[in-house]
């Protein structure tokens, strides 16, 4: 289907939003699909498509580009994950962070999110687009995508002059300044999360690695030290080999729960300030028009104040938005931390739990050399 067969209506989704769940990915040469399941509203059944990663690009691109949909520059775009690598560069890695890690199950995570946070949206979710994605059998669209004109706008050299141009508003001034520091904090929250990931991976080989070295301390012999040196070798890899277990569920807790909230939200905040920065290139357009109406000679007086006026509606379409969406996202945001912080703490706990009886009962074992 190519992108001039659908048609960015009004139209109601079939599916619930809430139910969309990325179940599976399938590796096929170089190329990733993803299953998507979804709960009919109708309730008899359920929807079953695959999916590559350009039909996603598909998706946003048609997202991104309803240019006769009022205001929709002041949207906060759900951010769609960097895509995804078969043999993954450590380039590529460090883009992804914590959606590199693990067996694709993070990455599978992210989509999923964003899909649903798309169908969720009171203005994204109308888009025909969407319904097609979700529900038709058919693939959307795997063909080339166009780079749309929102994707990192905001990293376009000859308007970087924009972003410190300041704002009429108080309100979206006061936004762009804690953006500015959100975006920095929660980045860095991130990095530094990750690292603590990629150590306790490294721990966890290390100790698989040292499991593995005391077998070759056993010595076979009548003799009663060796043997006893023998057993306290066999033993001690075996703690090392739970030491090793336990580390690997530590470390995919944090990826699961805590560094995915920490990556999404990361991603979020650079959408926002995406979308404030497309507000602030409105809001120079403005005024760059109503200086042009007052330097205007006669003869164009009145085509500048047309022009003055589609800017001014477009402007004011576009801060009405953005307002709805920023207090909507402040809400959401927060709710989705808190969400990966207590799954974090209550999946930790859990490990840490499992792990002090494995580990008591390796302590008892000693106990019974001794």
């Amino acid at each position: 289907m190519s992108t001039e067969e659908v048609k960015e209506t009004a139209s109601v989704l079939s599916v619930h939003d809430d139910s969309i769940k990325v179940t599976e990915v399938l590796k096929e040469g170089d190329t990733l699909t993803f299953i998507i399941v979804s709960q009919k509203l109708s309730g008899t059944g359920e929807y079953h498509v695959d999916r590559t990663y350009e039909d996603f690009e598909w998706l946003q691109q048609h997202l991104f580009s309803q240019g006769d949909v009022p205001g929709i520059q002041g949207v906060i775009f759900p951010p769609l994950p960097a895509k995804p690598q078969v043999n993954a560069s450590p380039r590529s890695i460090k883009q992804l962070g914590f959606l590199a890690l693990g067996e694709c199950q993070p990455y599978c995570k992210a989509l999923e999110t964003f899909l649903q946070q798309v169908a969720a949206h009171s203005i994204l979710s109308k888009n025909k687009a969407v319904e097609v994605f979700l529900t038709s059998s058919d693939p959307p669209g795997r063909q080339k995508v166009k780079k749309n004109i929102f994707n990192r706008l905001s990293q376009a050299v000859e308007e970087m002059r924009k972003e410190g141009h300041k704002d009429v508003d108080e309100f979206f001034q006061n936004e762009r300044d804690h953006n500015l520091i959100l975006t920095g904090c929660t980045k860095t929250a991130a990095e530094k999360f990750l690292d603590v990931v990629a150590t306790e991976q490294k721990i966890a080989v290390a100790c698989g690695h040292f499991s593995t070295a005391l077998h070759l301390c056993v010595e076979p012999g009548e003799d009663p030290d060796k043997q006893a040196f023998s057993r306290v070798c066999v033993k001690l890899s075996e703690v090392f080999e739970s030491i090793k277990k336990n580390m690997t569920s530590v470390a995919e807790n944090n990826v699961n729960t805590l560094g995915l909230g920490l990556d999404l939200e990361s991603r979020y905040q650079e959408a926002e300030r995406e979308m404030l920065f497309r507000r602030t290139c409105k809001l120079v357009e403005l005024e760059n028009a109503q200086r042009n109406v007052e330097k205007a000679k006669p003869v164009k007086k009145a085509a500048m104040e047309e022009v003055k006026k589609a800017a001014e509606t477009e402007f004011e379409h576009t801060s009405g938005v953005a307002k709805q969406e920023i207090a909507r996202f402040q809400g959401a945001r927060v709710e989705m931390l808190q969400q990966a912080l207590v799954g974090w703490c209550e999946k930790q706990l859990l490990t840490a739990k499992e792990s002090a009886d494995q580990f008591n009962q390796h302590l008892e074992v000693f106990r019974g050399m001794a």
